[in-house]
């Protein structure tokens, strides 16, 4: 952006040189003269309109840009129990008093224990859109914690979960209540809650 505006300073100025040599001239005649200096006028007033209006969208765009992502600290957390799917588990993610962030459309790092099949693995594949968290304004992630069709598993009633990339500051939730476990799946964190159910 900086670069084009260069050019058209470049550009204008040029033409500013251009019309002070013609109406210096002693060709042009008084009223030419005149007209050329209105032209001028015109021609400035539009450029300066210009300037302030590239700089006005070229600052809408960096306070768009400003919303930094969200850090596990920068949350809270509740768990629920849904019955929908075979039923599962429902977080829900706020941002605290205070604080404006972007959750990405991505799986939470949650496991339940140190087990390998107690870590949750994608239920789905694509990214989502992503939710930017501010007062009210909550995303969710639904987690399967059994997908086999057996009676296998380990039980367990707490939940460690983390924003992805930020597993140094995971959290320990207390489940509703007990469940069973084994290869269990999480949905990426969603804007609506239809669309965290885990399928799988």
């Amino acid at each position: 952006m900086e670069q084009a505006e260069a050019v058209r300073a470049n550009r204008w100025t040029t033409y500013f040189h251009t019309l002070e040599k013609l109406m210096r001239s002693h060709l042009a005649t008084r009223p030419a003269r005149l007209a050329l200096a209105a032209v001028a006028a015109v021609a400035l007033t539009a450029t300066a309109i210009t300037g302030s209006a590239s700089a006005a969208t070229a600052g809408s765009d960096r306070d768009s840009s400003n919303v930094r992502n969200c850090g596990t600290n920068d949350l809270s957390f509740t768990i629920s129990s849904r019955t929908q799917a075979g039923g599962y588990l429902l977080v829900t993610a706020k941002a605290k008093s205070g604080v404006t962030c972007h959750l990405e459309g991505i799986l939470p790092t949650a496991f339940f224990g140190s087990s390998r099949d107690s870590h949750v693995s994608p239920a789905q594949h694509a990214v989502s859109e992503g939710v930017t968290l501010s007062g009210s304004t909550a995303a969710y992630a639904g987690i399967n914690p059994k997908t086999t069709n057996d009676e296998n598993g380990i039980q367990f009633g707490q939940l460690f979960l983390s924003v992805a990339g930020d597993e140094d500051n995971t959290v320990t939730l207390t489940l509703p209540r007990t469940v069973t476990v084994d290869r269990p799946i999480a949905t990426n964190w969603q804007a609506d809650p239809a669309d965290a159910v885990p399928f799988g």
